[in-house]
Order: C-alpha cells, then structure tokens, then sequence
C-alpha cells in the first residue's frame, strides 16, 4: 500500500501532465520528515501530524510545478528525467541539512499498539490499518476522477490538451492542482509509514525505482494498473525478502523486463 500511495501519484502525474516526475519519490521522503516532525518532535496528534504533513508537501509541491517543472511540460522526457533527478540530490541535502543524516523511527501511536492473530500468527494493528488507507485513497480516486467535474476536467485535459483548454479549461491551473494532490499522495505514504519504516535521507530514491517498476508492470498513466502493479511487486519483494534476501529486487525485475518482452504498454495500458 505504500507503493501503491506513491505510484498513483507518479501514475497520476504522467497521464496528465506527461511529465515521469523522478523526485516523487522525494515527496514520499518530505512526508515522512513532516510527520515524524510534527508527531514525535512537536507532539502534535498523530492523524493532525498526517494533515500537517500533506499541506506542507502540498506547498513544495506548488513551487516546484510552478516554477520548474512548468518550464519542461513540452520537453523530450531524457530532459525531464534529468531535471527531476537533481533534484532528488536537492531534496536528499537539505533534509541532511534540516534533520541529519541519521536514520529516525517515532513511537508507535499508543491506540494502535498491539497484534490480532491470523491462523495463530501474529499480525499488527497499523499493517491492517494501512491495508484499509490504501483502499480508501483507491475508492476515493475512482470517485474524484470518474464521478466529478474535476476528474472529467482531468480525463479531458489528458485525452486531448488542445481541445481541452479550448472548451475553457485552465490546464495550467488545472496541471497545478493535479500536481499538488499528486504530490499530497506521494507524501501521506511517507507519512503513515513512519511508525515502521525507516526514516533517513534517500529513501525516497529507493522508493522511486519500485514506484517505476509498478507503473511499467501496470502501464504508465493508468491508475488501476498502478494498484495491480503496487501489489505485485509488494507481494514478490516481500516473499523475495522471506525466501531469497539477496535477490528480492532482482525479482521484480525480472517480472518487468517479462512484461515489456510480452506486452510492452504494460498489464493495463494501451
């Protein structure tokens, strides 16, 4: 579900903007800066510390659409990808600036402490409660982008821009807001993550490469085969880690070369 909250982002932002934004991953790490920061540094109540986190992703998010990214939307893609690299190496020094370098893990919120049992094992309260957050972010994206007049603005702008903006769509404001919940997406991932995961300075530059190898199973640009692909690599990189923890990237790769040798546009793309 983590990879999943990131790729739909980056899913997101290809199929509108057409634009392979490399420094979402980055979004995923300043969410989880955010709300380590606002939570164990701050005290501030862990789901308002979430919030928190989201509208101060959502701000970085605002400068760097409008005064980067902007300027490349009608670019060949190698130029996007350099652009967006650096600043993955921005992001990852200024948070070593800010924080530090060394890696960080906040408490776990108290009320969701504790383990249910599955077939006599174990299984934590937070797993189950991030299982149904990322259930949740899936049916209220299907319902923003096939149910309302945003979500026809947007399926209208990434069909045919030209026409779009003709008919009286403002595509840069409209990029603008789809850029910032993409980023909002990207970041509430880092955020629930931090009860469990690590947070340090490159995450999101490992999170990235599996967030592109799941749009490139799925399709690039299509939402429902970013969640396929979510779950796919997820449930290989967890088994890879369990039976061969050498090799568990190699797997996933080897699923995606696969896919693109016997259906290159992806699982779910056209």
């Amino acid at each position: 579900m983590y990879l999943w909250l990131l790729a739909a982002g980056l899913t997101l932002v290809f199929g509108v903007l057409g634009v392979l934004n490399f420094a979402h991953g980055s979004f995923f790490m300043l969410g989880a800066y955010a709300a380590f920061t606002f939570y164990e540094k701050l005290g501030i109540n862990f789901f308002l510390s979430i919030f928190l986190s989201l509208v101060s992703v959502g701000i970085i998010g605002v400068i760097f659409e409008r005064f980067f990214l902007r300027k490349i939307y009608d670019i060949d893609l190698p130029y996007q990808l350099i652009l967006t690299f650096g600043f993955i190496l921005i992001f990852d020094d200024l948070v070593k600036m800010i924080w530090g370098g060394v890696a960080m893990i906040p408490p776990m919120p108290s009320f969701l402490e504790g383990n249910f049992s599955i077939l006599g094992r174990p299984y934590p309260f937070y797993n189950l409660f991030i299982i149904f957050a990322g259930l949740a972010v899936a049916i209220v994206l299907w319902l923003l982008l096939e149910k309302t007049w945003w979500g026809r603005m947007i399926r209208a702008s990434a069909s045919d821009r030209e026409m779009a903006s003709a008919i009286g769509i403002n595509i840069p404001v409209l990029f603008t807001t789809v850029f910032i919940f993409a980023a909002m997406l990207a970041a509430l991932g880092g955020a629930l993550g931090t009860p469990v995961r690590v947070v340090a300075p490159g995450i999101g530059t490992a999170m990235i490469i599996q967030a592109f190898v799941i749009t490139v199973i799925g399709g690039l640009g299509n939402l429902k085969g970013a969640f396929v692909g979510a779950l796919i690599v997820g449930i290989l990189t967890s088994y890879g880690i369990l039976l061969f923890p050498i090799f568990e990237l190699f797997i996933i790769f080897v699923v995606m070369v696969i896919v693109l040798l016997v259906k290159p546009e992806g699982l779910f793309g056209k």
